[in-house]
């Protein structure tokens, strides 16, 4: 068993999540000690116990320090069964991360595995549903991973209630992916959700966003969407030949519609001004499947902190490394060197 320092680098919790995923399929134990130690509320949240009990209930492994404010843990995995599950957070905490954290293992299972998560569908700082379904799953799809999803109810932050199943298919191996360039443009979307809170603030967020990207306002939709308590997201897509990104914004109280939908014009710019057609954020969703598949490149943004402390825990794991190569013009190759 090796012991994982968890304040290093961005100090989060993919450490956590990418260090269960790899123990499973390694069938590598290991010690995580300072748990989340960058972060305001440090230790094993909700969200992330969540994480560390789905990892051993498809695993049936042996786990010490599994509990809420932990900021330690030992992990000693045995062998990944698929099958049906059930994982709910209990709260509005990501099921996208509970997702991230299992969908690696049970890809590698001998059997298909049938999952209902239940909390948050859409919160900031983590892969939206319509993320998972639209940017990240197709790429993965591509790498030779059949995964099917399905939205039976929305959760926002803080009353949760999201519902969604996930069909996950075998693949003893993923193929190497390439990602170096975008292709064509094919679709261009803003959709601007509302849940108990007025339809209008949906309608000016998608003209607004509209209005910065100049855009036609027809590429826009806004709906009034069912969910336990109030919330608002904006997303806005870009579909090309090669890749689709999503970018998302989410209403908060005391900001203005408009506000928000610049800050997510603010993200698409950025994206778009690099002229990559990977962009942060799923760069990080990628780097897992990259290394499993023993290969790949991708075009993206300059790396972030959070995505250089995913590589450095994906290499503790694996016989493997990464090439992060600056090409200038704030293009990045991120590469996998087997």
């Amino acid at each position: 068993m090796f012991t994982i320092d968890g304040a290093q680098g961005e100090g989060g919790g993919q450490i956590l999540r990418t260090a269960l995923s790899l123990s499973i399929i390694t069938g590598t134990p290991f010690a995580l000690k300072n748990i989340r130690a960058n972060r305001r509320k440090p230790g094993l949240l909700r969200q992330h116990l969540a994480c560390v009990k789905a990892a051993a209930g498809i695993s049936r492994a042996r786990v010490a320090g599994a509990e809420i404010n932990s900021r330690a843990l030992t992990f000693e995995p045995g062998t990944v069964r698929g099958g049906a599950y059930e994982f709910a957070i209990g709260t509005a905490g990501s099921t996208a991360l509970v997702f991230q954290t299992v969908l690696p293992a049970l890809l590698r299972a001998k059997d298909p595995s049938d999952v209902v998560f239940r909390g948050g569908t859409h919160n900031s700082a983590a892969p939206t549903f319509d993320f998972l379904e639209r940017a990240f799953l197709p790429l993965l799809a591509r790498m030779g991973a059949t995964v099917e999803l399905r939205l039976d109810a929305l959760g926002f932050y803080p009353a949760g209630g999201g519902v969604w199943h996930a069909r996950i298919e075998p693949a003893a191996t993923l193929r190497p992916l390439a990602v170096e360039e975008t292709g064509g443009i094919r679709t261009r979307r803003i959709l601007a959700d509302v849940a108990n809170i007025p339809y209008d603030v949906a309608q000016r967020e998608v003209r607004e966003a509209a209005r910065l990207l100049s855009w036609p306002e027809d590429v826009g939709t806004a709906r009034t969407v069912k969910s336990d308590g109030p919330g608002n997201v904006l997303a806005i897509e870009l579909g090309y030949e090669h890749v689709t990104e999503i970018f998302t914004g989410f209403g908060e109280r005391g900001i203005a519609a408009e506000s928000i939908a610049s800050r997510t014009v603010w993200e698409v710019r950025e994206y778009l001004m690099a002229g990559v057609p990977v962009g942060p954020h799923l760069c990080d969703q990628l780097l897992l499947p990259m290394a499993l598949a023993g290969g790949g490149s991708i075009l993206t943004v300059h790396p972030t902190q959070h995505t250089r402390t995913n590589v450095a825990t994906i290499e503790a794991f694996l016989d493997l490394k990464f090439l992060l190569t600056d090409l200038g013009n704030r293009r990045w190759r991120i590469a996998v060197n087997a």
